[in-house]
Order: structure tokens, then sequence, then C-alpha cells
């Protein structure tokens, strides 16, 4: 192993990895004061404040395997000990202000075309031109103002903002062009002082003519695109507009707004990299589910909050008195209700076979036999909506706890859950400063029942919180 440092080396950096996502993985252990994406060898280098969180980070990633949008990253010490402005800015030039911004744009989960940077930009000033174009940076623009103070002010108030709540973060220099070609208006690139441009050069298709040789004319290298970088202002969004196109996700129209239905939609993109999971379309838009084939004998209605509360958040829930094996369970939205079915169909709890599938009520009505959830503080998807979109999956054979006692033991954990089945594995481990467990059964089964049975359970005076892990097997400590 190499001698220890504060910049960590990660690879296995696909294209759907972004910076924020690094930064989630590794912000646990310490300040992070430099992160550059080495985009053309799927790599990174992130330099922490200082050693010792370095090596907490690489001593807990021995332990668990780093996984990043379902792919495994490598992370071990850089023969770097620090990065340097030329590491860091490798693309890179200099702050001098110039009337021409050159942006890239990061974790682009929706399109961006010339609209939508017209209306991001305008409010600082009258936008001349704006020329787009792909290069392995990402997606980047050059935006032309008529006047260089109104590019300083919008770079100053837009400099690492996201365009769309969670997503399309603005990274904006300052481009060496003194003036801007454009030879056609279309949604590729515009010239706002010149309406009368064609759309596209005669004889042409409708792909942009010469858009294969303007990544060499606006190259990044000649206007400064870097190779990373972060901004703190990750959660601000400042253009939202109506998107059909991901998987059916609807966002509402609105431009400086921030409404739930947004921030939800956002969520969604950001945590299955702009696309979704095989099997869900995302336009379903019924919130309530049946639940057959429950065994009577054992569930309740908390546990089944337990359990579909890992898809989204709970309203209510009704357990048919007339059918003991059936319930209904109304969750916050259709493609949470979606996400339940898709995930949860077929799982095996207390002996039985769950079916899971719409119902034809399209909301549980509130009375004496329903139990109401709308306003329980364990509902996950309050907050980091993102996150736990991520974490949605089938019932696994492992289980990740959280929010245990400091105190807490690999033993007393064991005897918490022992009842539910045979425990093959545990690991026992501390991010952030706060004790976490990973539990390994025999079967995916009584996983659940465990899950089912011991989430939102007192453990040592503290309420825990248990969930589904994807990993496969706890690496053991190579002390």
């Amino acid at each position: 192993m190499a001698e220890p440092s504060k910049v960590i080396h990660v690879r296995n950096v696909g294209h759907e990895i972004s910076e924020n996502d690094l930064l989630q993985l590794f912000q646990p252990f310490g300040v992070i004061t430099k992160l550059v994406m080495l985009r053309a060898k799927n790599q990174a280098l992130l330099q922490m404040q200082d050693v010792p969180s370095a090596i907490n980070a690489l001593q807990f990633y021995t332990n668990v395997q780093p996984t990043i949008r379902g792919r495994n990253v490598y992370v071990q010490f850089s023969s770097h000990q620090e990065l340097t402005t030329m590491d860091q800015n490798a693309q890179g030039r200099g702050d001098e202000p110039n009337r021409i911004l050159l942006v890239t744009i990061h974790q682009m989960l929706y399109p961006i075309n010339v609209e939508v940077l017209h209306q991001v930009f305008l409010p600082h000033g009258f936008v001349e031109k704006i020329v787009t174009f792909q290069k392995s940076a990402g997606f980047q623009a050059l935006i032309q103002y008529q006047g260089r103070q109104s590019a300083v002010s919008a770079r100053t108030s837009l400099q690492g903002r996201n365009i769309y709540d969670g997503c399309c973060q603005l990274d904006i220099q300052f481009s060496n062009l003194d003036e801007l070609q454009v030879h056609y208006n279309n949604d590729r690139s515009r010239d706002f002082t010149n309406p009368n441009l064609p759309t596209e050069q005669k004889g042409r298709s409708s792909q942009h003519p010469g858009y294969g040789d303007v990544g060499g004319m606006y190259s990044p290298e000649a206007h400064g695109a870097r190779a990373g970088g972060y901004c703190s202002d990750h959660g601000l969004n400042i253009y939202e507009r109506t998107l059909s196109d991901l998987g059916g996700i609807s966002i509402l129209m609105l431009f400086g707004g921030n409404t739930q239905d947004m921030a939800n939609a956002a969520a969604i993109a950001a945590a299955f990299g702009g696309g979704l999971p095989p099997g869900i379309s995302g336009t379903n838009d019924r919130c309530t589910v049946l639940v057959s084939n429950l065994n009577p004998d054992r569930i309740d209605e908390d546990k089944l909050f337990n359990l579909f509360s890992l898809s989204g958040n709970i309203v209510r829930i009704k357990l048919l008195r007339n059918k003991p094996d059936h319930a209904l369970v109304q969750m916050g939205d259709g493609f949470q209700a979606e996400l339940a079915v898709h995930f949860l169909k077929g799982a095996m709890l207390f002996g039985k076979r769950l079916e899971v599938n719409f119902s034809k009520h399209p909301n549980i009505t509130q009375g004496a036999d329903t139990h109401e959830y709308v306003n329980s503080n364990l509902n996950r998807f309050n907050r980091n909506a993102a996150k736990n979109y991520r974490y949605c999956c089938s019932p696994t054979k492992m289980v990740h706890l959280s929010t245990l006692p400091q105190d807490v033991t690999e033993e007393e954990i064991v005897n918490h859950l022992a009842e539910h089945g045979t425990i093959v594995n545990t690991k026992l481990f501390e991010m952030n400063g706060k004790k976490q467990a990973l539990v390994m059964f025999e079967t995916e089964e009584q996983a659940t029942e465990a899950l089912v049975s011991k989430h939102a359970s007192s453990l040592g005076g503290s309420i825990i919180r248990i969930s589904f892990s994807q990993l496969q097997t706890i690496r053991e400590n190579s002390q």
C-alpha cells in the first residue's frame, strides 16, 4: 500500500458518477478541500483536509465495499501528497473577467438547450449569443453577454448552483474568446442580436452543421474547462420546467419556485442516474396497493409500515377484517407505489409469499379501522429522498442498522435479532462518529422478518433504524 496521504485515488468512476456522489462518499470522514475528476481514465483524485481523515476513510472502505449508483469503486492512497493548482486545473485558465462565459454542466440528468440557458442567464444582463456543444468534460456552453459586468454578475451569482433541484450543476469560468461566431438559430446555438439566421444549412439534416467541429473551435482546453471541482450551493434550483422524457416523470413548470413535486422528481432522477430501474415506468398515478397472502397471525399495520416504508412514505394502512390475509397500503405518490409493487411482489414473510398489486381504490378512507402514518417521523423519504430512492431494492439477506447507541456491542445486536433467523455474519462500524452495523442472515425471509419486527424498536435506549443492504458480503478486518 502507498504511503498514507491526504489525497485519495478513486478508480472505476463511471460517467454516471458525479462530483456530488464522491463528496457524499467521503464527507463523513472530514472536510474535502479539492476534487479532480479524471473522466478520460474513469478515475478521480480527492484531497481531504488532513492525513488522519484520509486514513479513516480508507480504513472504513477496507471493510465495506464503496458503491455508487450500483457500481463498485476502488480507493487507495495517491502517490501525490497534495493536489497542486496544476493538478486541479489541468485544463484550466485564470479568472480574468470577460464578457464570454464557458459553462460546464455536471450531473446533467435533464436535457439542457439554448432556451433553458437563456432563461437562466438573462436575469444578469442582455445575452447576445449562446453556443452549446458536447466534449469529454461533458455538456458545455459559451454564453456571450453584451457587457463584461453582466458576465461577472452571472458568474458570481450562479457558480455552483443547480439548474434543476439536485442536478445540472453549473461550473462557470471566463472564456478567453473575444466574439462568438453563430451561423444558425436553433436549440443548440442562437444569436439573439440576429433573429433572421437560418435554423440549419440547406441540404443538411436537422443535425446542426459544423457541430463536429464546434468542439474543436470552442474546445475546453481553450476556454477553461477544468477536470474537476465542486461548489457548496448544491441544492438550489434556479430554473424548473416540464420534462416528460425521463420515464414519464413530470416536473412542474416554475421559475425560481420549489414544490414538493419538483423536489421529489429531482430526487428520483438524481437517485437513478437520469433513468429508472428496469420494470419501472414512472407513469403510475395509483397511490394505493393491495397486499395479499399475508400471515394474519403474525402481521400488523406497523410491520407492514416497516416493510413498505422502504419504497416511499406511508399515508395510511388498513387490514381488511373480512379478508384477514389482505391489507391496503396507501403510499405517498404513484411512483412510490410502483416501487413497492416492483420490489416487494413475491417477497417471503412469515412463511408466506406476498402478492402486491395496485388497488382499484385511489386512496384509503380514513376511519376507525385505519392506522395513520402521514405525520410519522419514521417515514424515510421526508429527508434525503434521493439517498433513500437509491437504496430501494428487493429484500436481501443483509440488513443495515443505524442510530445505534454509541456503546452497543455486536453481541447485543445479535441478541436483539437472533430470534428471527440464523445470523451468518455481523460487522459493527462507525461512520461520522455514529455507530452502525451490518447483519447477514441465512435467507432473505429471515432478514425481512428481522426488519419488519425490529425496525424502530428500542436497543440500549436508542430507537434503531433498519433497511436492506445491497452489499453481497461483509469484509473482514484486514488487521
